[in-house]
């Protein structure tokens, strides 16, 4: 097999570590010199004293000053731009769910860049040109859609934007134009397969699936696997962000064994999120990121504020890129109950373990009686509800018994039949905190 036939950017992808780390310092002087021309850096800089010429080796990157979320929204709308608006060819806008958004610019170069990395992604994944694609995304000022829209095409697939929710037209879709190829959020995918299971649809036999690219949400490995098992496909967990262009920033190869994050393109750390210091590989913490290759807007040691690791060691694959850990959530995420830290990705893994849970939860926090109470909310599967109420019982007692073990507090446990939990065809709300209400 030739090297274009397992690699969609040969080049880049057998990269050696020492290869990668000679061109990080080059490309990272580059984005110094870049950036300090813009109004936000060029202030920064001045502020804490750094020197951009001053960096020499990779480690003089823990001089760089952070960048933050709320550095963006202080600098909106252009303050972060190091080339006239003129050059600037798109924008796309993240603001999260609360305060004043954020705007990300990209020149010409910068397009075309991303699009080479999501294809890139895209063919390590499996897909190849001529392959029909669903992209089951938002579009819009949300990165993802377009992100993998422009990657797809480069790729040379057929694209359906067929956009997202509308569930039992994306079905027909598939069906009518025999879709191999997806990109779907996790809980989308979770809530088609009701759908599907509703209408007496089993996609192994209906549907033409082999492939699912899925991210934009923290998900288990047991989502994963109820995906896969429930479809008859492979799904690849992806990472991106706005801040660093969106989709394709990070992807897993076909060993599934952690996401190759594409050091051409990208600075990685992972810092603990109290004392902002590196921690070693293999050790949990947040992740910080630096753009390497983009001309309108780079930006430096951004705290993302997910929670992941390097996994140490190669991958069989044969690529050198560092590995990202699946994201375990968010640190703004986590919730403290009764004195205990809790990501909700922990409840996710427990339940998906459990044959006799659906699809859908919904982790309440409250107050009762001036104490801090945790209720989880459990849609089980259609036969639970033929069974007599000993085996009801049982149930609850096995999720409220897995749950402590985990998260080492007893939380209350309520069952709810199928579709009794409200749902959602864009991202899912899993976590509902009543406490200050």
């Amino acid at each position: 097999m030739s090297d274009y036939e397992k690699f969609w950017d040969a080049p880049a992808e057998t990269l050696t570590r020492e290869a990668i780390r000679d061109l990080q310092l080059k490309r990272l002087q580059s984005t110094l010199d870049r950036a300090s021309r813009s109004e936000f850096y060029g202030a920064k800089f001045k502020e804490a004293g750094f020197d951009p010429q001053s960096v020499k080796t990779l480690d003089d990157l823990c001089r760089i000053p952070f960048t933050v979320k709320q550095d963006l929204r202080d600098s909106y709308p252009y303050g972060l731009l190091c080339e006239p608006r003129d050059r600037m060819v798109r924008m796309h806008v993240s603001s999260g769910t609360t305060g004043q958004a954020t705007a990300i610019f990209y020149t010409r170069k910068d397009l075309d860049s991303w699009a080479d990395l999501v294809a890139r992604c895209m063919y390590m994944a499996g897909a190849r040109p001529g392959d029909v694609f669903q992209n089951l995304s938002g579009y819009g000022l949300f990165t993802g859609g377009l992100g993998f829209q422009y990657g797809a095409e480069r790729l040379g697939m057929l694209t359906i934007p067929s956009g997202a929710g509308n569930s039992r037209r994306q079905i027909q879709i598939m069906r009518d134009f025999s879709t191999g190829v997806i990109h779907i959020i996790p809980s989308f995918a979770l809530l088609l397969m009701d759908v599907l299971t509703e209408q007496g649809i089993d996609p192994r036999e209906a549907l033409s699936l082999k492939i699912a690219f899925i991210g934009a949400e923290p998900h288990s490995e047991e989502v994963r696997q109820r995906i896969e098992d429930f479809y008859g496909i492979k799904a690849y967990n992806s990472y991106g962000l706005s801040e660093m262009n969106g989709p394709g920033v990070a992807f897993e190869c076909p060993c599934q064994n952690g996401l190759h994050v594409w050091e051409d393109a990208y600075l990685v750390e992972i810092v603990n999120p109290r004392t902002l210091e590196p921690v070693p590989d293999g050790e949990y913490g947040e992740l910080v990121m630096t753009t390497l290759a983009r001309e309108g807007m780079p930006i430096l040691r951004y705290r993302t504020k997910d929670l992941s690791r390097l996994i140490p060691g190669d991958c069989p694959c044969g690529r050198a890129h560092k590995r990202l850990d699946r994201i375990q959530g968010r640190s703004d995420d986590m919730f403290i109950i009764k004195g205990v830290n809790v990501f909700p990705i922990q409840v996710e893994q427990v339940l998906m373990n459990i044959p006799e849970v659906g699809n859908n939860y919904q982790i309440l926090l409250r107050r009762q009686n001036n104490l801090d109470e945790m209720l989880v909310r459990v849609e089980v599967t259609d036969r639970m509800f033929v069974e007599d109420m000993r085996r009801l019982q049982g149930v609850l007692k096995k999720i409220t018994h897995d749950l402590k073990g985990e998260l080492l507090l007893t939380p209350k446990v309520e069952l709810v039949e199928p579709n009794g939990l409200p749902r959602s065809e864009g991202k899912a709300v899993r976590l509902i905190d009543q406490r200050d209400m």
